[in-house]
C-alpha cells in the first residue's frame, strides 16, 4: 500500500476539483461525448444552475469528492481532446483571417500559394471576392464582401467549395 502525504492528498483533491470545474465549463453537447457515471453527470448539470459564489465553490468540492471515486484519466483525456480541437480550430480561424487581410492588402504571392495548395479553389471567384472586399474597404462600407471572402477561404481550406 502506497503512503501518501497530506500534501499529496490535497494536490490530488485540488486536481480532481479542477477537473470537475473544467467539466462544468463544457457545453451540454460536449459533456454527452464523455463517459461519466450518472451521479457526476447530474452534479455537473446542477453546478451550471448555481448562481451563488459560495454555493458554487462548495459544489465544486463535492464534485471533486465524487471524482475521487472514479478513474479520472479517461475524463482528463476526453477534456484534453476537446480543448486541443478548440485550439486547432482557433489557429485555423486566425490563419484564414490573416489570409483574407493579406489578400485585401494586395499580397499576390499569397493567392498563388493558396491556389497551389488547394487546386480546387477557383481563381476567378477568389479574385472577384478580393476586389469587392478592397472596394468595400476603400469606401468604408460594412464588411459584407470581406466576410464572403473569409467564408470562401474557409470553405476552400476545408474542401467544401
Amino acid at each position: 500500500m502506497d503512503f501518501k502525504s497530506k500534501t499529496q492528498k490535497k494536490k490530488e483533491a485540488t486536481y480532481l476539483q479542477d477537473l470537475g470545474e473544467r467539466l462544468v465549463n463544457l457545453s451540454a453537447e460536449q459533456i454527452k461525448g464523455i463517459e461519466l457515471p450518472e451521479e457526476i453527470r447530474d452534479a455537473v448539470r446542477f453546478a451550471k444552475t448555481i448562481k451563488s459564489h459560495g454555493a458554487h465553490r462548495r459544489h465544486m468540492q463535492y464534485l471533486g469528492a465524487l471524482m475521487r471515486k472514479i478513474d479520472a484519466s479517461p475524463v482528463q483525456e476526453a477534456l484534453d481532446n476537446i480543448e486541443q480541437g478548440h485550439y486547432k480550430q482557433t489557429l485555423s480561424f486566425r490563419e484564414i483571417e490573416s489570409w483574407r487581410d493579406e489578400l485585401i492588402a494586395g499580397n499576390v504571392p499569397l493567392m498563388e500559394e493558396i491556389l497551389a495548395k488547394y487546386p480546387e479553389a477557383d481563381r476567378k471567384q477568389m479574385e472577384r471576392l478580393v476586389e469587392r472586399a478592397r472596394k468595400e474597404k476603400e469606401h468604408k462600407n460594412p464588411p459584407g464582401a470581406s466576410r464572403a471572402l473569409f467564408r470562401y477561404l474557409r470553405d476552400v481550406r476545408t474542401g467544401q467549395n
